[in-house]
């Protein structure tokens, strides 16, 4: 199987996740609202759908890493992870959601903030790599 074999399974299990979650638990699959309830204080059912959420989360993508042998590490050093972990979580508080929660289950319900806030992310993420292409002198 190819890379973009793997990719469109791997698609389609998300959009089958956000679909069952918010099915059967009524909740949407963004996952740093998901994180975020662990860290408050939560009923017993709200922590043990969100753990197997995020555990879930873990081994589909260490399956993934090991079927398509990319188990390198990142070559980010740890304090950088740490940084940018904390930006990311910034972020989301200040965009009231992250990526997979607009992304995938806003614009699936056809949410006009969910769609402001992902041209939002997209055109962000486009400026930051010409600018650091720029600045960095990369072909």
């Amino acid at each position: 199987m190819n890379s973009w074999t793997f990719a469109a399974f791997g698609g389609v299990l998300i959009g089958s996740s956000a679909v069952l979650l918010l099915l059967l638990c009524g909740r949407l699959a963004g996952i740093s609202g998901i994180v975020g309830g662990l860290l408050q204080r939560c009923s017993r059912d709200e922590w043990v759908w969100r753990t197997a959420f995020i555990v879930g989360l873990m081994l589909c993508g260490g399956v993934a890493m090991h079927l398509l042998e990319q188990a390198t590490p990142s070559p980010a050093s740890t304090p950088v992870l740490v940084i940018a972990g904390l930006l990311v979580g910034y972020g989301t508080s200040l965009g009231s959601g992250c990526t997979s929660g607009h992304g995938v289950c806003g614009l699936g319900r056809l949410s006009s903030r969910s769609f402001v806030a992902v041209l939002v992310f997209v055109l962000s993420a486009m400026l930051t790599v010409f600018l650091f292409n720029t600045l960095a002198g990369a072909p």
